[in-house]
């Protein structure tokens, strides 16, 4: 298994769950209880998932649409900076493999 530097340091630091199926610094389409998010990942903690250039899906297309074709019907971008989600409300989680939408729809 290849740690990247940055996981490396947060391991150290006590901020990382020892083990987690995340990459630090993929885009992921990240699905919770009652909202969707995508963003870049940067940091993991036992309790939560930190991420950035961070938006708000209100609404897909079909699912399996969206995934294959990167398209939303609303997008609702946070401002630049972090947003942290509680891991507990995650249900699922894919790397994202379009851009990140940062223009609100």
């Amino acid at each position: 298994m290849q740690i990247e530097l940055s996981e490396l340091l947060q391991l150290a630091s006590g901020k990382v769950a020892q083990t987690h199926p995340y990459k630090i610094g993929e885009k992921y389409l990240i699905r919770t209880v009652t909202m969707i998010y995508t963003g870049r990942l940067i940091e993991v903690h036992d309790q939560e998932l930190v991420i950035e250039d961070a938006a708000w899906i209100a609404e897909t297309e079909r699912w399996a649409d969206c995934l294959k074709d990167g398209k939303f019907k609303e997008v609702e971008p946070y401002t630049d900076g972090r947003v942290v989600i509680g891991r507990g409300a995650i249900l699922d989680a894919s790397i994202w493999q379009h851009d990140l939408p940062r223009k609100q729809k």
